[in-house]
């Protein structure tokens, strides 16, 4: 399992979410990421999801 970050943010900046969870696949943890930003209705927020590498799975300004 790999631990992969999501936060999300305001248009100031200000953090509104910062969570971190594990999954097997980068295409599981986009499944995870976008789950969580409908269940807390922030898809629509600034948001990003990175995996152990650093690499953008997620993005939306």
């Amino acid at each position: 399992m790999r631990t992969y970050k999501l936060t999300a943010f305001e248009k100031t900046g200000k953090l509104i979410e910062e969570e971190t969870f594990t999954a097997e696949t980068d295409d599981e943890a986009k499944e995870k990421g976008l789950a969580l930003l409908e269940e807390k209705a922030l898809t629509e927020k600034t948001h990003r999801l990175a995996s152990p590498a650093g690499k953008l799975l997620l993005f939306h300004t």
